[in-house]
């Protein structure tokens, strides 16, 4: 079923990278790319590094999305969000980053990312970004979204 799919790290010992590698993400095909239905992954655990100080920042990283043609492959975007564990970059640029490379490799007609980052000298951070196709609905959706966005 696996080789069906075109699937590499499902069901196969896992290798994790060391920095950012968007690489090792995957797309299975959506079954169902005429409905409009939400995906939700939660990452309670994701870790990367502040590109100052090299000290390691705390995540919980919220990803929905309304598929089209493609899908993200959970194990490959767990290995993806690791893969982020020794790389360095702001909060609000890992937010975008994901949200961007999920963008280049499935094409959603709707995505939005949050992190939720634990307190750094007294002071958290929850950036959010998000994306509608444009010239669509999903693109008034985003907007829309964006205006009402609070935590």
């Amino acid at each position: 079923m696996r080789e069906d799919l075109h699937l590499n790290a499902l069901g196969r010992k896992t290798e994790y990278k060391s920095d950012y590698a968007p690489e090792v993400l995957e797309t299975f095909v959506n079954k169902h790319p005429d409905n409009d239905y939400w995906v939700r992954f939660n990452c309670p655990e994701f870790t990367s590094l502040c590109p100052i100080t090299g000290q390691p920042d705390f995540a919980e990283i919220r990803i929905s999305y309304l598929p089209d043609h493609l899908m993200v492959e959970s194990k490959s975007l767990k290995l993806y969000l690791f893969s982020f564990r020794n790389h360095g970059d702001f909060h609000e640029d890992c937010v975008n980053v994901i949200m961007k490379d999920l963008i280049k490799l499935m094409n959603p007609k709707y995505i939005e990312v949050t992190g939720l980052f634990t307190p750094r000298g007294g002071i958290s951070i929850y950036p959010y970004a998000n994306y509608g196709r444009p010239g669509t609905k999903y693109e008034k959706l985003a907007e829309y979204r964006l205006q009402q966005h609070d935590l």
